[in-house]
């Protein structure tokens, strides 16, 4: 239990949990001042950016091991992980509004992005550990860097034609037939392709700078416990 509470995903988590506190206070405090639902809908977006993080966490903290498992998880966690970075294009909601201060609704939307990102990067992470015991580095390497440009895509049908992950579903046909047109006729919608590749790009840059900026710092921690012990004994 020490060793649990000693963890860094423990710290991560109660970080994220308090970050997830702060975003709804400030969504609540905004309600109250100028009592319009402007933003309560962060608070569902964040719901589901969690989701991904939730189903990585699953896999790790019941040891799941079966390949039939352990793809099912994996199937739903795409599903759902655009919903982490989705949070960023609520940017598109912001503009001066009389009752609130236009830096005000910047800091609320910039905190529910920044946790919906961080926890999705984190469940990235995650998948990511898990995928490395079936497969080598620069194979592995290449399916996140495939699933973060399959998030940025997630993302364009999100926002711009207002799907979600519950559309599988609910509307599969429909979700299915605007997906195929888009790669039959990629030309015709240069949109979708530009928001594609662009916001894939970003996010490939923000999660291995996430990821290797952790690296290091854990390396480096490490080599100066070794040295202090080395000097120690000496």
């Amino acid at each position: 239990m020490k060793n649990f509470l000693e963890s860094s995903r423990f710290k991560i988590n109660v970080l994220l949990i308090m970050m997830t506190i702060f975003c709804f206070s400030l969504s609540a405090f905004r309600y109250y001042i100028s009592d319009t639902k402007v933003f309560l809908f962060l608070n569902w977006n964040l719901f589901l950016a969690w989701i991904p993080l939730l189903l990585s966490s699953f896999i790790f903290a019941f040891r799941i091991r079966s390949k039939i498992s352990l793809i099912f998880i994996i199937v739903v966690w795409i599903l759902f992980f655009p919903n982490s970075p989705y949070i960023l294009t609520d940017l598109f909601h912001l503009r001066a509004r009389n009752d609130i201060p236009v830096w005000y609704d910047l800091i609320v939307i910039l905190s529910y992005a920044w946790t919906g990102l961080i926890c999705g990067f984190i469940s990235l992470n995650d998948i990511e550990r898990r995928l490395s015991d079936y497969g080598k580095r620069n194979i592995i390497n290449g399916v996140i860097v495939f699933f973060l440009f399959m998030s940025s895509f997630g993302v364009y049908l999100g926002r711009f034609l207002r799907w979600n992950s519950w559309d599988v579903l609910n509307n599969p046909f429909g979700l299915f037939s605007d997906i195929v047109v888009r790669f039959i006729y990629p030309m015709e919608y240069t949109k979708t392709w530009g928001v594609t590749l662009l916001m894939g790009i970003m996010l490939n840059f923000m999660y291995f700078t996430f990821k290797w900026a952790g690296t290091n710092d854990e390396k480096e921690l490490q080599a100066e416990n070794k040295s202090l012990n080395e000097l120690e004994q000496f």
